[in-house]
């Protein structure tokens, strides 16, 4: 391919505001305390904002989405009402965010109209912000052909199209689907391929779709120090700040640097630790200079030992005395989450590098394991026995450092006059002081925070097949909610309803997987509703599913192959139901394609009596149905997914 760049993740030396970008982008990079861009966007911004089509090979957690949204946003056309833009993602957790992401990065351009289409939600919702009009369609590749052949998607104005993790696709068995989608797009547009390899298969589409594409591959150099430790703890939004109180109330510290991803991030969470009795400061870019250099001495010196601060406000930091880093909020990409830690292990000291996740970033956790090599840990958080003992011991050295300090001479007296007035004993007014003295922070604690992994070992879906979170729990927005999942310890011995099969999938909580990930697979798969798909159980390293009675074989090859969470499902069946029938929609002619004479097979699955004397059906025979399905019965369902999309103002 023509014009081929490598970049070794320089240190970039131009800012956002140097590459042609509309100002009102800029600002929301500005807001979002983006500067500088990453060496994939360095290098793709240029290129797509000159009309390039581009190939480019890097790592997820190198920004790419920015990459390539960015330039699109800056040539869209919103006086068009028409699909100008499709992006096309191998899973339904990545079109999500994806789709997020044009929303926050377009949050100047009031009339942008976002819509990802996946499987597993509702067509009539699709179909509404369709034919209201949407600029930017980001989908999986089945949702997106469904619509084609529907002709509910018109893509004779496309003008960019993107393949968003190529060599996923290609794994998933999608590349048959992107090749027919590509065929029905117009000659004239761009194109952006993005991969972390580059397999013959997708150079291949590279060469036959794409106009002397610009190739850009990105060797991610990104390591930490051996003598940092790193550790995680995965928490819903609300519960972030808890965390971080326990975590710093826990650790034997020097300095601590912990990094928010705002400026008024890190005032908020200053002012919250130093009004929760931690006493913290904050550094951005908004302070002026002699107040930045006043707290970053006091730092240095020991006068204060925690820090928050902006990556842009960090920069330059050189203090050996950091014996921790946490990232309240974490960094955009794995090359600022190496360069955030390593302020930390320095002159020969260890480090103790921390991470405070909600669900939604768990993807980006295993991107960090990828590119530095080294294994994140679980945080192990203090027992509630031990939090309040180590509160306790610290409420009684303050009391022997008051009491030996002067002054306390006055009180004594005054003390001792109430005393005689009333008869309190001593010990009771020295209660009564200390609850003063406390305020209304409890001393002691009667819960801990809980992690995300272990509250959603079980999942209540409802008839839509959404989980109790709704389809989109993992947007900021609704983390601020209170619409957790009802927690309920899982049940391995729970038989599947009627109709239903249960059988295992080889990934579970310890591969990050979340019920959300499994249910989109495998809908988008199968070609089955989210309605169909049944309880949902998920354990340390495995899952079981409750799928309806008499999969075709040709479905189960399909779904033995299906990756989720970078893990192979490896359907295998562990309990059969009553006997009922397998609902397909009518439109899976892209299954059919898979189905070769011949081949309907080689069934793998391990020989036994149930398995073989289970009838097989044709996709002919099959009926429409409908899975039971749980949910609790102390929460109102929730409302339909919402179109995502932004009103004209």
């Amino acid at each position: 391919m023509d014009g081929s760049q490598v970049m070794e993740t320089p240190e970039n030396k131009c800012n956002f505001n140097e590459m042609e970008l509309p100002a009102s982008i800029v600002d929301v990079l500005g807001g979002l305390g983006w500067e500088q861009p990453t060496p994939i966007q360095s290098a793709t911004i240029p290129a797509m904002l000159a009309g390039r089509d581009v190939v480019g090979q890097a790592q997820t957690g190198t920004g790419k989405t920015a990459a390539f949204a960015l330039p699109i946003l800056a040539r869209i056309d919103l006086a068009r009402h028409e699909p100008q833009v499709l992006i096309l993602t191998p899973t339904r957790e990545l079109c999500i965010q994806v789709a997020e992401a044009f929303e926050q990065f377009g949050g100047g351009m009031k009339a942008l109209r976002v819509l990802p289409v996946y499987g597993g939600q509702g067509f009539n919702e699709q179909l509404y912000a369709l034919k209201r009009g949407v600029h930017i369609i980001v989908g999986t590749p089945g949702r997106v052909m469904d619509h084609m052949r529907r002709e509910t998607l018109k893509l004779d104005k496309l003008a960019f199209l993107v393949l968003d993790e190529a060599d996923e696709m290609l794994q998933m068995g999608f590349i048959e689907d992107i090749e027919w989608i590509l065929e029905q797009t117009p000659s004239e547009r761009q194109i952006a391929l993005f991969s972390a390899t580059m397999p013959p298969e997708i150079r291949r589409i590279a060469l036959k779709h794409l106009k002397e594409p610009q190739e850009i591959t990105i060797r991610n150099a990104t390591t930490t120090a051996e003598n940092i430790r790193h550790r995680y703890w995965v928490t819903p939004n609300p519960g972030k700040f808890e965390v971080l109180t326990r975590i710093l109330e826990t650790e034997e510290h020097d300095g601590v640097l912990i990094f928010a991803r705002t400026k008024s991030g890190t005032i908020d969470l200053a002012e919250g630790l130093t009004a929760w009795g931690i006493p913290a400061a904050a550094l951005n870019g908004d302070m002026k200079q002699v107040e930045r250099e006043r707290t970053v001495n006091r730092f240095k010196e020991g006068k204060m030992d925690i820090l928050v601060a902006t990556d842009v406000a960090a920069r330059g930091l050189d203090v050996d005395r950091i014996s921790h880093v946490i990232n309240y909020d974490p960094p955009h990409d794995t090359e600022g989450y190496v360069h955030r830690v390593g302020r930390t292990g320095r002159a020969g000291r260890s480090g103790e590098a921390i991470i405070i996740a909600t669900p939604r970033e768990r993807r980006f956790l295993a991107d960090i394991e990828r590119a530095t090599r080294q294994k994140l840990e679980h945080y192990e958080m203090p027992t509630l026995e031990g939090l309040n003992r180590k509160r306790t011991e610290k409420f009684k050295t303050r009391l022997t450092e008051a009491l030996a300090n002067d002054g306390c001479a006055t009180f004594a007296r005054i003390i001792g006059e109430y005393q005689e007035e009333t008869g309190v004993p001593a010990v009771n007014i020295a209660a009564a002081l200390a609850r003063l003295i406390q305020g209304s922070t409890p001393l002691l604690l009667d819960r801990m925070p809980e992690a995300a992994s272990a509250a959603r070992t079980t999942t209540s879906r409802d008839r839509t097949g959404r989980t109790d979170r709704g389809e989109r729990s993992d947007r900021p927005s609704s983390m601020d909610r209170d619409d957790r999942p009802v927690i309920r310890p899982p049940r391995p011995d729970r038989a599947p309803g009627d109709g239903m099969d249960r059988y295992r999938i080889e990934c579970g909580h310890a591969h990050g997987v979340m019920p959300g990930n499994i249910v989109g697979a495998i809908a988008n798969e199968a070609g089955l509703r989210g309605s169909d798909i049944g309880h949902i159980d998920i354990f340390e390293e495995y899952s079981t599913v409750d799928l309806p009675t008499g999969m075709p074989d040709d479905i189960y090859a399909i779904l033995k192959k299906t990756r989720v969470a970078n893990r192979c499902l490896a359907l295998s069946l562990i309990h059969q139901g009553r006997q009922d029938s397998y609902d397909r929609p009518e439109r899976r002619e892209r299954h059919e394609r898979h189905e070769k004479p011949g081949s309907s097979g080689g069934d793998d699955r391990p020989a036994r009596a149930a398995a073989d004397a289970r009838p097989r059906r044709s996709t002919a025979d099959a009926r429409p149905r409908r899975a039971t399905v749980t949910r609790s019965s102390d929460r109102p369902a929730p409302s339909s997914p919402r179109t995502r999309h932004r009103r004209d103002s």
